[in-house]
C-alpha cells in the first residue's frame, strides 16, 4: 500500500487519548496502540507531524466557564498539551521511532523551541514531530495549531482524528437521521459552522490548499488507510 500522501500533520484530541473506564487522562493501551500504527506510517516513509490538545487534563474554555481567567486557562491548556505530547513521545520511543518535541512556549528542559527548519530537518531525517504548546497564544485552538503548523511544514494534507467516522449534518450521537458528508468543500464547512474544527483551521487550510480527512481514529488502520488515500471518513477540500 503506497502513501498518498508524504507528509502529514495528525491532529489528535486530548480525549481520545483518555482512559474511559476509570477516568485517567491518558490510556496506556490507546497510546501503544497508536505509537504501533505511526510505526507503520514512518517505516512507510512518510513524514509524520503530531498536534495534539489537552482536554483530558485541562481545556481552557471549560476553565472559563468556572471562574478562570480565560488567558490563564488558555495557558494551562497548553501546559496540558506538553504533557499529553511528551506521553506520545515515550509510547513512540518505547517502539524505536525517532522522535522530537518542538513547544511553542519555551521550556528547553523538556522540549526543543519550535524552529520551521529544524523541524522540517527532523522530518527529512525521519523523525516523527510533535508539537505542543499550541502556538503558544491564549485564543488560539489546536485545530489553528494543526493548520498553522501544516501551511508552515509545507504537508500534504491535515488527518484530523475523532471518535466519529467524519463530518455529519448534526451530531449523530443525539440524531439517529444525521447524514455523513464524504466530502465536503471548506466554504460549506465552514458557513454551516460545522464544530469538527474552528472556522479559522478551516480559513487557513483553504488559503493554503491544504485537504483536511476526518476520520476515526478508534479503528485500527484507519490512520494508514486515509494516509494510502482509501475513501475513509470525510474529505474538506
Amino acid at each position: 500500500m503506497n502513501p498518498k500522501y508524504k507528509r502529514i500533520v495528525l491532529k489528535l484530541s486530548g480525549e481520545a487519548l483518555k482512559d474511559t473506564t476509570n477516568g485517567d487522562p491518558l490510556d496506556s493501551s490507546i497510546l501503544r496502540n497508536l505509537a504501533l500504527e505511526l510505526k507503520e506510517l514512518h517505516q512507510m516513509g512518510v513524514q509524520i507531524c503530531l498536534v495534539v490538545g489537552g482536554g483530558n487534563i485541562f481545556r481552557g474554555l471549560s476553565g472559563a466557564k468556572s471562574g478562570v481567567d480565560r488567558t490563564t486557562g488558555d495557558y494551562m491548556g497548553m501546559l496540558a498539551t506538553v504533557i499529553n505530547g511528551l506521553a506520545l513521545m515515550n509510547a513512540l520511543e518505547r517502539e524505536g521511532v525517532p522522535v522530537r518535541v518542538q513547544t511553542a512556549i519555551p521550556m528547553e528542559k523538556i522540549a526543543e523551541p519550535f524552529i520551521l527548519r529544524r523541524a522540517v530537518r527532523h522530518l527529512e531525517k525521519g523523525r516523527i514531530v510533535i508539537f505542543v504548546a499550541g502556538t503558544g497564544n491564549p485564543y488560539f485552538s489546536t485545530d489553528t495549531t494543526a493548520a498553522l503548523r501544516a501551511s508552515e511544514i509545507g504537508a500534504d494534507c491535515i488527518l484530523k482524528a475523532t471518535k466519529v467516522d467524519g463530518i455529519y449534518d448534526r451530531d449523530p450521537k443525539k440524531y439517529s437521521d444525521a447524514t455523513k458528508y464524504d466530502t465536503l468543500p471548506y466554504l460549506e464547512a465552514i458557513e454551516k459552522r460545522l464544530a469538527v474544527m474552528d472556522s479559522t483551521a478551516f480559513s487557513m487550510c483553504m488559503d493554503n490548499k491544504i485537504p483536511i480527512i476526518v476520520f476515526n481514529m478508534n479503528e485500527n488502520g484507519n490512520i494508514k488507510k486515509a494516509v494510502s488515500g482509501m475513501p475513509i471518513g470525510t474529505l474538506v477540500c
